[in-house]
């Protein structure tokens, strides 16, 4: 008798990776009264990741989604947004979606190794920052906002061992 071997995209410790990212994507709301408590307030629960596959080949995994976290003031709820990092020969593009807000509630700041896009407007919160694949001029930085999606391009710079500025982008 012939044994087959178990064919899969992923190894064996990618698929343990994504085992416990589910169970920590479901941790907190596994009882669905508070589900549906959150659902007769209006409030809506995304949670999820996204796969890519690097330029190495490798699978990049990002988490989006509602990451409620107790502070002293009480629970915090900010939802991280789905992002794209797009890394360009001169530049790198981001590409965030953060629907529900208006372009005056998102603020950006950069530094030549991060961005981080942050809104707190009464209808939602949103927050993430970004380590960037390269270096970047954060004066550079070019950003819109259109049906629910930021897209900023922002030039590469040569490494450099400036100390770090923080930049604020105005989003057109």
């Amino acid at each position: 008798m012939v044994k087959r071997r178990r064919f899969s995209f992923f190894d064996d410790d990618f698929e343990r990776m994504i085992e416990r990212m589910m169970e920590e994507m479901t941790r907190g709301f596994e009882d669905f009264d508070e589900l549906e408590r959150r659902a007769r307030e209006g409030k809506s629960f995304v949670r999820g990741f996204s796969i890519t596959i690097g330029p190495d080949g490798k699978p990049i995994i990002q988490e989006f989604g509602d990451k409620p976290q107790m502070t002293p003031k009480g629970l915090e709820e900010k939802r991280e947004p789905l992002v794209d990092i797009i890394n360009e020969k001169k530049n790198i593009k981001i590409i965030a979606e953060l629907p529900g807000v208006r372009k005056e509630d998102i603020d950006l700041n950069a530094t030549e190794k991060s961005l981080e896009i942050k809104v707190d407007a009464p209808e939602r919160k949103y927050y993430k920052k970004l380590e960037l694949p390269a270096k970047i001029k954060p004066e550079t930085a070019d950003a819109k906002y259109n049906n629910g999606v930021l897209e900023v391009t922002i030039e590469k710079i040569e490494p450099s061992k400036e100390d770090e500025k923080k930049k604020r982008i105005n989003i057109k």
